[in-house]
């Protein structure tokens, strides 16, 4: 009889519509088509505002696909660039941030989690807050009859039963609410730092007022990118006509590590610190219980560990082969030594996946160019020593795991990739091959795929056939590509931003 009174209060305590909804979204909808809805639409608000306001000149105004183009860009925060960045206006420039802002990893991931949360507690009046959260909650996924048998233990364990699933629920809001907090705080930080350098160093703000920038913006502007790990600097140089600034280079390698490879570690801190003043028991389990919370972004401690070691090391190593590598180069020229380590950091930290550059990468080495390009593919959370764990889904259907088996690897996606853009630029891989060469093109697609930014650009003294149509301009390798190559290359943005989704990819296929 207990048993039969047990079901029966749980089924007359369905959830409600929105939780249904909730449902829904979760089990039937696609995670991945709702992102990438996301991602379009404000793609394409954004180029329609971009579109409607007035650009920095009337001289030159973008082609509605470029324009486009940028919008993508900025909104996957890939940095990818076909125009120079001095034609937009202040304002075109505020929308750009704004762009930036929503399209990063940091706030994507922290609207979905609240998404999960909003519909957590919604509960039909009079209902019991734990056992909906219990029914809503999808960390608890169905009803089994391991619930029931708890029951059968008497009220002591049904109790403490309940009040796991209630502290559950409250550190879940707890941690959307250290998410808000740390995106909040970084930012303004960032953006105050960047000001009083900028009101103290005369030389970088001399910089802003030959190129008709206003302090304000480029501090919003430039924090902004960074943390979301965009690569779009409001110059047409990016970052090369600041190398010299070293304070404001450490600035931004702050920003940059902290909103993509050390972010999970820098939660587990907030959440750490939070805790000491308040909601402690919400901390406790947090940190206990990272895994179960499904936010991607919270590590446990040996595994934001052992990401602390490998950024070091994937810096380290950079480090070294471009001190070697560059060191008497052009590149670095003009610069003491002090200015040198900082921008050789700089450099290497923005590889994991900003894209702001001190230097102009067609005069580095092949062999750095080789390592910066396996440090761009490389996942910003990829371990040095990763720890193997069990799924806990083993009980997946068979339909699914078809489909899983027939995904490509992201290793097979990138190659596709790069045929199709050497395919549409045939033709001046022939008639221009110094500058359409395949190192150029893989450059230019991994820093798409990675949502990097980075480029080899495009320079008119290494062409074959010299005449005097060609002017050298500041915007990426892209910007000279065919419009079917720009094409390819905006999908290449599109799909790099989902590539979380494909992380599994691959699986069926082994290579001996």
């Amino acid at each position: 009889m207990k048993m039969i009174s047990y079901i029966a209060k749980k089924l007359e305590r369905l959830p409600s519509s929105r939780s249904c909804l909730f449902t829904w979204f979760h089990l039937r909808g696609n995670q991945f088509s709702f992102e990438l809805l996301y991602f379009l639409f404000i793609s394409y608000l954004g180029f329609l505002i971009l579109h409607s306001l007035d650009g920095k000149t009337t001289t030159f105004t973008p082609r509605n696909l470029d324009l486009f183009f940028t919008s993508v860009s900025a909104a996957t925060v890939s940095s990818m660039s076909t125009v120079e960045m001095e034609v937009f206006s202040n304002a075109q420039l505020i929308i750009m941030t704004i762009m930036m802002f929503l399209g990063g990893e940091v706030f994507t991931s922290m609207v979905t989690h609240y998404i999960r949360t909003f519909f957590i507690n919604v509960s039909p009046a009079g209902h019991n807050k734990v056992h909906d959260c219990d029914t809503q909650c999808n960390f608890s996924d169905k009803i089994e009859l391991k619930d029931i048998n708890i029951l059968e233990f008497g009220n002591s364990k049904s109790a403490n039963f309940y009040s796991d699933i209630d502290l559950k629920c409250k550190s879940l809001k707890f941690l959307g609410g250290v998410v808000l907090f740390y995106l909040v705080f970084v930012h303004f930080l960032g953006v105050v730092s960047v000001l009083i350098y900028l009101n103290v160093i005369s030389s970088a703000k001399n910089i802003l007022k030959l190129k008709g920038l206003h302090s304000l913006t480029f501090s919003m502007f430039t924090i902004v990118s960074t943390f979301a790990n965009c690569g779009f600097v409001p110059t047409n140089e990016n970052m090369l006509v600041f190398r010299t600034n070293s304070g404001l280079l450490l600035i931004l390698i702050v920003q940059i590590l902290l909103g993509n490879t050390l972010y999970p570690l820098a939660l587990r801190f907030s959440i750490w610190a939070i805790g000491k003043f308040v909601k402690k028991s919400e901390t406790r389990y947090l940190l206990k219980n990272s895994k179960g919370m499904e936010y991607d972004h919270l590590h446990s401690y040996l595994n934001s560990s052992l990401l602390l070691i490998t950024v070091l090391v994937f810096i380290m190593v950079q480090f070294i082969l471009f001190s070697s590598m560059e060191w008497s180069s052009e590149s670095l020229s003009g610069m003491n030594v002090y200015q040198k380590l900082v921008g050789i950091l700089f450099q290497t930290v923005n590889t994991r996946h900003s894209g702001e550059s001190i230097v102009n990468l067609s005069t580095v080495s092949s062999a750095v160019l080789v390592l910066f390009v396996l440090m761009m593919y490389l996942p910003p959370y990829t371990s040095f020593l990763p720890i193997s764990e069990e799924s806990s889904e083993q009980g997946s259907k068979r339909v699914r795991r078809i489909m899983e088996n027939m995904i490509f690897s992201q290793q097979i996606y990138l190659v596709i990739f790069i045929t199709l853009v050497c395919i549409t630029e045939s033709k001046q891989m022939v008639d221009d091959p110094r500058n359409f060469n395949v190192l150029n093109i893989v450059v230019e697609v991994v820093s798409a795929y990675g949502n990097v930014g980075f480029s080899t650009g495009y320079n008119c003294d290494r062409r074959l056939k010299q005449d005097g149509d060609c002017q050298n301009k500041w915007y990426g390798f892209s910007g000279k590509c065919s419009d079917e190559g720009k094409l390819v290359l905006i999908i290449v943005m599109m799909f790099g931003r989902q590539k979380k989704f494909n992380k599994n990819g691959g699986k069926a296929w082994k290579v001996l």
